[in-house]
């Protein structure tokens, strides 16, 4: 976590320092909150490449993402990311292919939920 709050030019002590994190009460540096591509992206591999979804990947742009996040993910917790197929529809000739992926603490908790569309041209 802390490498990746470095890397991606976060300043907020609570990401790089055990000592400021535990002051503000968490057991560890807490996971800045991109950090949830790290834990969920990889688990979007397996819906979209799918042979039954078929997306067509020479076509496929990005088309957005949303996260919204529950409790903070801290340095120590085990998360688990599942993800399902929302929808998928044309419009305008182009196909929308939207997922949901859910990651979840040991506790059982929703850490962090997301929404990411692709877009495929030329349907």
């Amino acid at each position: 976590m802390k490498e990746y709050a470095l890397a991606t030019g976060e300043t907020n002590p609570l990401h790089l320092d055990h000592e400021a994190a535990r002051k503000a009460g968490h057991a560890d540096v807490v996971a800045p909150p991109m950090f949830a591509v790290v834990y969920s992206a990889p688990a979007m591999a397996p819906a979209i490449f799918d042979p039954v979804v078929g997306i067509n990947f020479a076509l496929m742009v990005h088309g957005g993402q949303e996260f919204r996040w529950g409790p903070l993910v801290v340095a120590g917790d085990e998360i688990e990311t599942t993800v399902s197929v929302k929808a998928i529809d044309e419009r305008d000739g182009k196909g929308f292919y939207v997922f949901e992926s859910v990651s979840r603490n040991q506790r059982g908790e929703n850490v962090c939920v997301g929404t990411w569309t692709n877009i495929v041209r030329g349907i």
